[in-house]
C-alpha cells in the first residue's frame, strides 16, 4: 500500500504543470549621448553604413532623413506626401521601404537618392519594421507581428508575441539584434526581446529614467527608435521629439558573457 501510494504521488507530480520562470528584466547604462533633431516624431530608425536612417510621422511633417551620428543635420532628406502619416522604414537591397499609419499605402524609395520609385497597397495599420536576410517583420500596434515577403510585401505568416503567457500589445518600432527582434512597446519605457520563431519574449529591457534625459515636452514624446550597428555591436535608442540618441549597454541578471554587454559596439 505504501509503495502504491508513493507511485501515485510521483506520477501526479510528473503530470502537474511546471511553473514557468518569469521573463527576466534587464537594466541599462548610457555609454554615449548623441544629437537628435527634436522636430522628428520618430517612427522608424536604423543604422547603416555609418549613418542613421530615420522616418518621422504626422501629416504635413512626415519625412525620411539620413544623417551622420555626430550631427542632427541630415545629409539627405525627403518629404512624404503631406496627406499621409508616415510610419516605419527599413532597407532592402538598394531600396528603402516606408509605411503609412492608416492610409493603406506603402512606399518604395531608392536608398541612395531617396527618389520615390513605387507604392503598394497596405492592409491594416503600418507601425514599425525590421528584417533578417529573408523576411521583413512588421508591427501594426497589436500583439502580432506580420512576417512579409520583401519584394511583394505579401504576408508569409503571423507571429503572436507573448510574455508570461499573455499577449504583448502595442508593439511598435522594431530592430533585428543578434537573432532576436527587439520591439518598443508604445507608451512604455520597455523594450521586448522577442524570439522570432516562437514569439516568446525572452527578456525585457527597462529604460526607466532615460526619457527624462531627452527633454520631452508632451506625454506622446515616448521611447520609440532602436538602431543596431552589428559590426561594432552598438545599440542606439531614441524617442519621439527627443533631443538625444543614446548609445546604451544592456545589463541583465544572467551573468553569462554576452556581446550585448560589451562596452564597444557596432558602427
Amino acid at each position: 500500500m505504501i509503495c502504491r501510494s508513493f507511485l501515485l504521488l510521483l506520477l501526479a507530480g510528473l503530470g502537474a504543470p511546471q511553473a514557468q520562470a518569469k521573463v527576466p528584466v534587464c537594466g541599462y547604462r548610457v555609454d554615449e549621448a548623441l544629437p537628435h533633431d527634436p522636430a522628428m516624431f520618430t517612427e522608424g530608425f536604423f543604422y547603416r553604413d555609418g549613418m542613421f536612417f530615420e522616418s518621422a510621422g504626422m501629416p504635413g511633417a512626415s519625412r525620411i532623413v539620413a544623417r551622420p551620428l555626430s550631427s542632427a543635420k541630415p545629409l539627405r532628406a525627403v518629404g512624404i506626401d503631406p496627406r499621409l502619416f508616415g510610419e516605419g522604414i527599413i532597407d532592402w537591397g538598394d531600396q528603402l521601404i516606408s509605411l503609412t499609419w492608416r492610409d493603406g499605402i506603402g512606399l518604395r524609395w531608392k536608398r541612395d537618392t531617396f527618389e520615390l520609385i513605387g507604392s503598394f497597397r497596405l492592409d491594416g495599420e503600418g507601425w514599425g519594421m525590421t528584417r533578417d536576410a529573408e523576411s521583413i517583420y512588421q508591427s501594426d500596434g497589436s500583439s502580432t507581428l506580420i512576417v512579409r515577403d520583401p519584394d511583394s510585401f505579401a504576408a508569409r505568416r503571423l507571429l503572436p508575441v507573448t510574455a508570461d503567457g499573455a499577449p504583448v500589445e502595442r508593439l511598435n518600432e522594431l530592430e533585428w539584434i543578434e537573432g532576436e527582434i527587439w520591439a518598443n512597446v508604445w507608451m512604455t519605457d520597455r523594450i521586448a526581446r522577442i524570439d522570432p520563431v516562437s514569439g516568446h519574449v525572452k527578456a525585457w529591457i527597462d529604460l526607466d529614467g532615460l526619457r527624462a534625459r531627452a527633454n520631452p515636452h508632451i506625454p506622446d514624446d515616448v521611447l520609440n527608435g532602436i538602431a543596431y550597428d552589428a559590426k561594432a555591436k552598438r545599440i542606439f535608442v531614441t524617442g519621439k521629439h527627443w533631443d538625444k540618441v543614446f548609445r546604451i549597454a544592456v545589463t541583465c541578471p544572467d551573468a553569462r558573457p554576452s556581446a550585448l554587454r560589451r562596452r564597444r559596439a557596432r558602427g
